[in-house]
């Protein structure tokens, strides 16, 4: 598989999680708990390199990556999917406001320019509630959900860039993901226990969720980002959020508001803009 397909193939899975989510039957933390397990023990297959002993920095980015997995689930069993991707996807929003503290960094007038169409987007989200519908039976908590899980993406993604500094080999996001999925399991098992009373789509579901949204497509990932440049991946990955709407559409009919579609286009397109090669930059240049 060459490696942008590898981005292509990781940014496809991720983008069916929240109409998986639905699909299951299961309640919201034993989804989130045994996906999570499931895809630890992926990761701990497909990746032999992340088999070793975590630094500090790798399991405090993997606490944030854990609370990221649950509040998702959650927010994808009570709002629309998207709803819960584009909110989640306001991450960048949090990072610049936390990153001058957390990290020493402070963002540019392009990091500034997305920032005001990412709160114009969330500022549209909050006033848009989706219709309250099967597939969305609480959209405002859902919200909520949603929200905190971008700001635990926010956390997750500044602890990667930080442990980034200190990774020799390039599988410091790969541990963090093997182990933000093992937190996520244990801390969901005292709530949603074992799987059980499902019927076999369930069963069928929840090993697809942990096996190949998460665990393969995060394998695809680890492969190509040692090769494809991270503006390039970065625009790659915006198919995740563009995606993920449709197929609850075609899998559920859940239905997405006028002001929701807007504040994701806002989001979404903030994305893509920010991700886009700057003027100056030379081009990127085709894997060898």
């Amino acid at each position: 598989m060459s490696p942008r397909l590898g981005v292509l193939t990781a940014a496809l899975l991720f983008s069916t999680g929240g109409a998986a989510i639905k699909a299951c039957g299961y309640p919201a933390w034993t989804i989130a708990g045994w996906r999570s397990g499931i895809a630890a023990l992926t990761l701990l297959v497909l990746l032999p390199r992340t088999r070793t002993r975590p630094g500090p920095g790798v399991l405090t980015t993997a606490a944030a990556y854990a609370a990221t997995l649950l509040l998702f689930v959650l927010a994808n069993k009570n709002t629309t999917s998207a709803n819960a991707i584009f909110l989640q996807s306001a991450a960048p929003l949090y990072v610049l406001l936390l990153s001058p503290r957390l990290l020493g960094e402070r963002g540019g007038v392009r990091e500034w320019i997305q920032f005001a169409f990412t709160a114009a987007g969330l500022t549209l989200f909050l006033f848009g509630l989706p219709p309250v519908q099967a597939t969305a039976p609480r959209p405002a908590l859902g919200n909520a959900f949603a929200i905190a899980a971008g700001i635990g993406w926010a956390l997750t993604l500044m602890g990667l860039r930080k442990t980034a500094r200190a990774d020799p080999d390039g599988f410091g996001a790969a541990r963090a993901a093997l182990w933000g999925n093992a937190f996520a399991f244990l801390a969901a098992l005292p709530f949603g226990g074992l799987p059980l009373g499902g019927g076999f789509i369930d069963g069928a579901v929840l090993l697809y969720l942990g096996v190949f949204q998460i665990g393969v497509a995060y394998t695809a990932l680890t492969a190509a980002f040692r090769e494809v440049p991270a503006g390039e991946a970065s625009l790659l990955l915006m198919l995740e959020p563009a995606l993920n709407p449709l197929w609850a559409w075609l899998a559920h009919g859940e239905r997405v508001g006028p002001l929701a579609a807007a504040g994701g286009a806002l989001i979404l397109g903030a994305g893509i803009w920010r991700a886009w090669p700057r003027p100056e930059e030379p081009a990127l240049n085709p894997s060898p």
